[in-house]
């Protein structure tokens, strides 16, 4: 169509447009309560838990944190970053869509199940561009919210600044009436100690994190490191299987890190970077005396990837001969999901010794 580029013919134009810009204008979002911009209440780390009376002891998940906000049929699912996940979990939010109360802001945790166990990886396949992949692993390996925390209630009401023990007693009436087995559940929570500690030996295997702690009198504090944290840290003993030169330097900047498996096999499973940089010299000139293919038998070191943040793929194998204490937090897919920590060399442990059950997840 041939515009009219005349100074009647945009006058006529901008004539037209005023009348839709106003109406634009008009369109109200919907009334969630709270901001979508609102931020989570957050954590500070700690390495015991508090055990001075008043507190409410939670697993921490090993989830996607997300909020959950609701106004008649419009759902909105944030991270904690504060982005959309909305396109990534399109099940979570037909589910909230199908809850009968027009309005609640609902704090939680995104988790998938894979045999029976939770899968971060499951739920970082979700992070994808294209819509029709989201859809068929939404349908082949849904996800569920659950949930911890109320900000918003299913009457309207703001509880941010109710005490926790008001919260909770508003979320489970929530769960009770609107909650759907395996999609939209209740976080377990206990006022005993002894149980949390429970939950921290058994963290650190895909399910849990590690505890969280939240004071029963405290408000909910937006973006305030309100809670306290404790996640768990093990020792494996390792086989150095390879390692990494600095970036553009002659150093060694990374031992690579692998364990046996039953049938004799060394996988890589890992790294370490934690070296003094007094040490790198000796110990370069060490490890390039035991520079000898193949290095790791059974799964090797790739390019960079979610599991390092090292920027070359290049590596040199070593012969399995040294080993190493490592300190680790996590572990996901039989692999350490952080870097690890450097805890002493092991000369007196033989390399087979270092196997896969170290870090197997307890049934």
């Amino acid at each position: 169509m041939w515009r009219d580029l005349t100074p009647a013919g945009r006058k006529q134009s901008s004539q037209m447009k005023a009348p839709l810009c106003a109406a634009i204008a008009t369109i109200k979002r919907p009334d969630f309560g709270l901001s979508l911009d609102t931020p989570p209440m957050d954590a500070r780390a700690a390495d015991t838990l508090p055990a001075d009376g008043g507190w409410q002891y939670e697993p921490k998940w090993d989830g996607f944190r997300c909020i959950a906000f609701k106004a008649g049929a419009e759902v909105e699912l944030r991270a904690k970053s504060g982005k959309p996940l909305g396109r990534y979990f399109p099940e979570i939010v037909a589910v909230l869509t199908a809850v009968e109360a027009a309005r609640f802001v609902v704090d939680g945790e995104l988790v998938i199940e894979l045999d029976g166990r939770l899968s971060f990886d499951a739920l970082q396949a979700r992070l994808h561009p294209a819509a029709s992949r989201i859809r068929k692993l939404a349908a082949e390996t849904p996800a569920r919210l659950v949930l911890f925390d109320i900000l918003v209630g299913p009457d309207g009401r703001n509880l941010l600044d109710s005490p926790l023990v008001e919260r909770h007693a508003a979320l489970e009436s929530f769960v009770r009436r609107y909650g759907i087995p395996e999609k939209l559940t209740l976080s377990p929570m206990s006022r005993d100690r002894s149980a949390a500690e429970r939950w921290l030996r058994e963290a650190g295997h895909g399910a849990l994190d590690g505890v969280v702690a939240k004071r029963l009198d405290g408000p909910y504090e937006p973006g305030e490191r309100a809670m306290i944290k404790v996640k768990p840290h093990r020792t494996a003993d390792c086989v150095v299987g390879g390692f990494r030169y600095q970036s553009g330097a002659a150093l060694v900047g990374s031992l690579l890190l692998g364990l046996y498996d039953a049938d004799g096999r060394l996988h890589h499973v890992g790294f370490t970077a934690t070296i003094a940089n007094r040490e790198r010299p000796a110990l370069t000139h060490r490890l390039e005396a035991l520079i000898a293919p193949p290095g790791f038998t059974g799964n090797a070191p790739g390019g960079p990837s979610r599991w390092s943040t090292e920027r070359s793929g290049e590596w040199q194998p070593l012969r399995p001969e040294l080993v190493v204490e490592v300190e680790y937090d996590q572990i996901t897919g039989g692999r350490f999901r952080h870097g690890t920590r450097l805890v002493r060399w092991r000369p007196d442990k033989a390399p087979q010794q270092c196997t896969t059950d170290q870090i197997a997840a307890p049934d």
